[in-house]
């Protein structure tokens, strides 16, 4: 038995998975680790984290270490839009300080839990670290165009991913390193840019968790480095 850490606790897919993963009853302990705190629970340890701030992934890291080593981490983290920060339309709309908070929170912040949370993996046996990705991510696919700052800290997420895969492969032979599309869910990130609530097109965080929990589990370590939406299915580099 191993530990679960979950990284953006305290959002709608994080809290859905730390929930999830807890009802399993697959791992000794569950790490829910955000930067604005949340609720704990029977075989649940809260903790803080700013993907900003390395000094409190290291921390956060060191905490997780005493419970032994780590079988599943997941950085359920991202940003799309806040305070100054939105999808750009046009590229006269790119913003030098907007495009950094992206890449801070969504390629950045992965970046680092994985140097501090990796090095936790077993060096024998199937452990799995992800990372919430997006289909706008991938370049190949790429039809419409805008949301510079937004697909670019998402196909430089994947491309770490992909380095991270091959990296940890040299001395965790067993681990699986992935990036997960979890399709338009029905949370503060996606809600100004969504369909109706009731659309077809939206799923609510319980079930975008359980679909992305089916898809880690279903990995093989052929799959390490790719992209896998919701479904299962690759998404195109």
């Amino acid at each position: 038995m191993t530990s679960a850490v979950i990284v953006g606790a305290s959002g709608g897919i994080g809290r859905a998975l730390v929930e999830r993963i807890a009802t399993s009853g697959a791992f000794d302990r569950i790490f829910a680790l955000s930067r604005t705190g949340t609720e704990g629970g029977p075989g649940i340890v809260t903790g803080r984290i700013d993907l900003a701030d390395e000094q409190s992934i290291r921390e956060a890291a060191s905490r997780v270490a005493e419970d032994g080593p780590v079988g599943l981490a997941i950085v359920a983290s991202g940003m799309l839009h806040g305070p100054g920060v939105s999808p750009e339309k046009a590229l006269k709309a790119v913003d030098p300080i907007a495009m950094a908070q992206l890449f801070a929170v969504n390629t950045i912040g992965p970046a680092l839990v994985a140097k501090h949370v990796v090095p936790l993996l077993p060096r024998t046996g199937r452990s799995v670290f992800a990372a919430l990705s997006a289909r706008v991510g991938s370049i190949s696919d790429n039809r419409l165009g805008g949301w510079y700052g937004y697909r670019a800290s998402k196909a430089a997420l994947n491309q770490i991913l992909r380095t991270l895969a091959i990296e940890a492969a040299r001395t965790r032979p067993e681990a699986i390193i992935a990036g997960l599309h979890p399709g338009t869910v029905r949370t503060g990130l996606s809600n100004p840019f969504r369909p109706d609530a009731d659309s077809p097109d939206t799923v609510a965080p319980a079930e975008a968790a359980a679909n992305l929990l089916t898809v880690l589990n279903a990995l093989t370590i052929a799959d390490s480095g790719g992209i896998f939406a919701w479904d299962g299915q690759p998404v195109p580099p």
